[in-house]
């Protein structure tokens, strides 16, 4: 496995603009250490006790995104650093980032995740819920977090076609939203979807940021 390779590969099939996030999620400083030597500066990671020592490890100039299910007690260890929440999936849990991130004086990048899956385990805001919420006053009382645009997860399925579909449904709500009059503190200008598997599928829906860890890192242990 050479994750300078996997990562130059990836980076080629992808279109100028869409960001890659090397998820990190169970591999070691070490690795984590090749694969920012091979330039990659966003990584994602989906636990809060993983992030936090890796976040303090690690070079300074890399940009954590927390891509996981986050909750809410956990919200405050990681504030200070992370470059962008990924999983915002109800409004208690922006609400305590826009507290937490008060409290250090920053203004943090927030996604908010809109469930597209057919599986009931997926987080996230149902397309009607989400569009309901931005069009709310509710977003404006937040000083401290700035909305980016949305993240989805596509099922787990191999059917190709059931998951352009999902993709699909997540970049008309995104394009819906960015035709609208928003909140000073929101901006649709990421779309979030896409992982190891279906990546290509999503940069073809319109993705703009991809989150791929087993190619380039090898399968997880």
């Amino acid at each position: 496995m050479n994750i300078k390779n996997n990562i130059q590969k990836i980076r080629q099939n992808l279109p100028e603009g869409c960001e890659l996030v090397a998820v990190s999620k169970t591999k070691s400083a070490a690795l984590i250490q090749e694969a920012y030597d091979a330039g990659q500066r966003h990584f994602g990671e989906n636990k809060v006790q993983e992030l936090v020592p890796k976040h303090e490890a690690l070079p300074k100039d890399i940009c954590w995104h927390m891509i996981g299910h986050l909750q809410s007690n956990k919200v405050k260890y990681i504030v200070p650093f992370v470059h962008l929440i990924h999983a915002i999936d109800s409004e208690r849990l922006l609400s305590e980032v826009d507290k937490q991130a008060g409290k250090v004086g920053r203004t943090v990048s927030c996604l908010l995740q809109v469930h597209i899956a057919t599986e009931e385990s997926k987080f996230g805001f149902s397309i009607e819920e989400l569009t309901a919420f931005v069009a709310s006053t509710q977003l404006e009382t937040f000083k401290n977090i700035r909305i980016e645009g949305l993240m989805g997860m596509a099922s787990l399925t191999e059917d190709s076609a059931q998951v352009t579909r999902e993709f699909g449904t997540l970049r008309k709500a995104f394009e819906d939203l960015r035709g609208q009059s928003l909140p000073p503190n929101v901006t649709m200008k990421i779309l979030s979807m896409g992982m190891s598997g279906d990546y290509s599928l999503a940069v073809a829906e319109g993705s703009t940021m991809v989150r791929v860890g087993s190619a380039i890192f090898g399968d997880r242990n």
